[in-house]
C-alpha cells in the first residue's frame, strides 16, 4: 500500500502535499491557524485556538514522547519509494505519525468549538496524512494510528475542564 500511494500521486500534487507538510513541520501551520482564528473569530475563535493548540501539545506528547519511544519501528524501505523525497525523512521511529497526530488533534479540537473552522482545517490535515505515506516517511498504519492519537488528544483536552469542574463540585458538596 505504501508503494502504491507513493507511486500514484502525480508530481504536481506531491509538491503541493510536500509544501503543506513543510508548513505543518513543528506545528507552524497549526500555530498560524490558531493566530488567525483568535484574531478573526472573536470569543469562539479564541476558544477554538486555545483548545486546538492544547490538543496538539497532548497529541505530540502521546505520539512523539510516548509512542515513538515504545515502538521502534523502521521507516518504509527506500526501495519502496519511487522518488527522491525518501531522502528527506527523519531517522526516528516511524510509529506513530506525529505529524498526523498533531494535524488531527488540532482539527478535531477546533471542530468542536467552531465547526466551520474545523472543516477548513480538515483539508490540510488530510493532506499531511497522505503526504506522510506518499513521501515514504510512514507506513499507512503509522498514519492511521497517528490519527487515532490525535483524536485521543482532542478528546482528553475536551474532557479535562469537565473533570476539574466535577472535582470542585464534589469538594463543595462534601461536609467540611
Amino acid at each position: 500500500m505504501t508503494t502504491r500511494v507513493a507511486s500514484r500521486v502525480p508530481g504536481d500534487v506531491g509538491r503541493v502535499l510536500s509544501a503543506v507538510e513543510e508548513a505543518a513541520q513543528g506545528s507552524k501551520l497549526w500555530c498560524a491557524a490558531a493566530v488567525a482564528m483568535a484574531w478573526l473569530g472573536g470569543r469562539r475563535g479564541r476558544k477554538a485556538a486555545v483548545t486546538g493548540l492544547a490538543a496538539v501539545a497532548v497529541a505530540q506528547l502521546l505520539a512523539n514522547g510516548l509512542g515513538k519511544q515504545l515502538a521502534d519501528r523502521p521507516r518504509p524501505p527506500r526501495e519502496w519509494i519511487p522518488h527522491d523525497e525518501v531522502d528527506d525523512r527523519p531517522d526516528s521511529s516511524s510509529f506513530p505519525s506525529g505529524h498526523t497526530a498533531a494535524a488531527v488533534a488540532f482539527t478535531a479540537a477546533v471542530a468542536r468549538s467552531w465547526p466551520q473552522a474545523g472543516g477548513v482545517c480538515a483539508v490540510p490535515a488530510a493532506m499531511v496524512a497522505v503526504e506522510r505515506v506518499q513521501s515514504g516517511a510512514h507506513h499507512p498504519s503509522d498514519v492511521v494510528t497517528g490519527a487515532a492519537v490525535g483524536l485521543a488528544g482532542a478528546w482528553l483536552v475536551r474532557r479535562a475542564p469537565r473533570l476539574r469542574l466535577r472535582r470542585r463540585r464534589r469538594a463543595r458538596a462534601l461536609p467540611g
